[in-house]
C-alpha cells in the first residue's frame, strides 16, 4: 500500500465491531467512504449495528476457520483486514479455569491467526493488503489479575511482528494498535493508571483509521504511551515496580469493580 491510503477506496473487515472500538472504526471508515463488512458472535446485536451504520456484516465466531473462510468468500477482495475481536477476564490466575484461559486465547491470539490464513492468500494474490491487530499496551506491559489475557496479547505482538516480516516482501503490511484502557464494556470497572485518563472507543478508533491510512508498525492509543513505555523497559526492575506503583498500573486489573464486571464476566467465562 502506499503511505498514505485513500480510505475511500477500501474494502475493510472488522471483526468485534457490533459494538465498541469495532464500531466506532467501522463508523469512521463508512463516513470516510470506505466499503466495510463487520462481524461478530453476537448476531442480533451485529445485525443491529449494521443497520443503523448502513454497512454490511457477516456473523462470526472468531475462533472457528471454517467460519473465516465463509467471511473471506462473502467478503471478496479485501483491502484491509481488522482483528479487534477480544475477550478479558479479571481475576488472579489460580481462580480461573483451564476453560476460560482457553476462550482467552483462542480469541484474542488464535482469533488474528485464523484470521490472516484466511485474507492473507487474496491479498498475496493481488500483491497488496493490510492487516491490522488491535492488540493491548499489556501485550507490553505485563498486569497481575490478567496473565493469560497479557500472555494472549504478548502474542499477539509477536504474531504481528514476524508476519509483518515474512509478508514485507509481498507487498502487504501488518500493523498492531495497542490501547490502554478503554471505556467500553470489556474494560468496565476496571481502573485507569494514574495520569492516563480511560480512551474512548472513537479515540481508539481514530487511531486505528489513521494506521490504515498510513502503515505503521506499532502505535499506541493514546500515542505517548509508547516512548514511555519503551523507556520504561530500559530500566532496572526494581525501579519498574516502584514506577508501577505509584502509577496505581499494579492495581489496574487487581482492583476491578467486581460487581460492575460481573455480567461481562459471566459471558466471557461462560463459553
Amino acid at each position: 500500500m502506499s503511505h498514505h491510503t485513500d480510505l475511500s477506496a477500501l474494502t475493510v473487515v472488522i471483526t468485534g465491531a457490533a459494538r465498541g472500538i469495532g464500531a466506532a472504526t467501522a463508523r469512521q471508515l463508512r463516513d470516510a467512504g470506505a466499503r466495510v463488512i463487520i462481524s461478530d458472535r453476537d448476531e442480533e446485536l451485529l445485525a443491529t449495528t449494521a443497520g443503523a451504520l448502513g454497512v454490511d456484516s457477516y456473523p462470526l465466531d472468531v475462533t472457528d476457520p471454517e467460519q473465516w473462510a465463509g467471511l473471506a468468500a462473502y467478503a471478496g477482495e479485501v483491502d484491509v483486514l481488522v482483528n479487534n475481536a477480544g475477550i478479558m477476564p479479571v481475576g488472579r490466575f489460580l481462580e480461573e479455569s483451564p476453560g476460560t484461559t482457553r476462550a482467552v486465547f483462542e480469541i484474542n491470539t488464535l482469533g488474528p491467526v485464523h484470521g490472516a490464513r484466511a485474507f492473507l492468500p487474496g491479498m498475496v494474490g493481488r500483491g497488496r493488503g493490510h492487516v491490522v491487530n488491535v492488540a493491548s499496551a499489556v501485550g507490553r506491559v505485563a498486569l497481575p489479575g490478567g496473565a493469560t489475557y497479557s500472555a494472549s496479547k504478548h502474542a499477539v505482538v509477536g504474531f504481528s511482528e514476524a508476519l509483518r516480516e515474512e509478508v514485507a516482501p509481498l507487498g502487504i503490511d501488518v500493523s498492531m494498535v495497542l490501547p490502554v484502557i478503554v471505556q467500553t464494556e470489556l474494560a468496565r470497572g476496571v481502573s485507569s493508571t494514574r495520569g492516563v485518563p480511560p480512551q474512548t472507543p472513537e479515540e481508539v478508533a481514530a487511531v486505528i483509521v489513521d494506521v490504515i491510512r498510513k502503515p505503521a508498525a506499532e502505535t499506541w492509543a493514546p500515542r505517548w504511551g509508547q516512548p514511555i513505555a519503551k523507556f520504561a523497559s530500559v530500566l532496572p526492575r526494581g525501579v519498574q515496580a516502584m514506577a508501577s506503583r505509584a502509577l496505581k498500573a499494579d492495581t489496574v486489573l487487581t482492583g476491578a469493580d467486581a460487581s460492575v464486571r460481573a455480567a461481562y464476566e459471566a459471558d466471557v467465562r461462560g463459553r
